[in-house]
């Protein structure tokens, strides 16, 4: 598979960021030409990620947030939501539904959401470090076969 276009772009994790990323990611993964059901679906996931990285990677501070798209030939899209926060102890443990680090009014369902909006999601986390989300999600169309793009 090869990439055909790519965006990054970053952010101070302030919660009125999270709908600047799903409108964003959007507008990127029109070009591919995506049904309205999976464009939400990227959307939902990534902004899952990116409130997972607001509200739990910097808790008592603001810091960085960066994602980077990957659109490819097979008519994917890669999405990478990346902190410098203070990273996740347990990752096995993270994923589980329910689990939540946050107060009350966390569900524990952040990784859960992103595991059934995308085919593919991947946690990498260093504690002190920060966390890094990669989210994978096929579309219908082609995008080598002369869809928007």
């Amino acid at each position: 598979m090869k990439e055909i276009n790519k965006v990054r772009f970053e952010f101070l994790s302030r919660s009125v960021n999270e709908s600047l990323a799903r409108a964003y990611i959007a507008v990127f993964c029109a070009q591919a030409d995506p049904t309205v059901d999976e464009v939400g679906d990227v959307k939902t996931a990534v902004s899952e990620a990116v409130t997972n990285a607001v509200v739990h990677a910097y808790p008592d501070t603001l810091g960085r947030v960066r994602v980077v798209a990957r659109l490819f030939d097979d008519s994917s899209v890669e999405v990478v939501v990346r902190d410098w926060g203070v990273g996740i102890a347990d990752v096995q443990k993270a994923r589980e539904p329910l689990f939540t680090t946050g107060d009350d009014m966390r569900s524990g369902m952040g990784f859960t959401i992103m595991e059934s909006f995308c085919d593919k999601i991947k946690v990498k986390s260093v504690p002190g470090k920060g966390t890094t989300i990669t989210l994978r999600k096929s579309f219908s169309t082609k995008a080598g076969d002369g869809a928007a793009i």
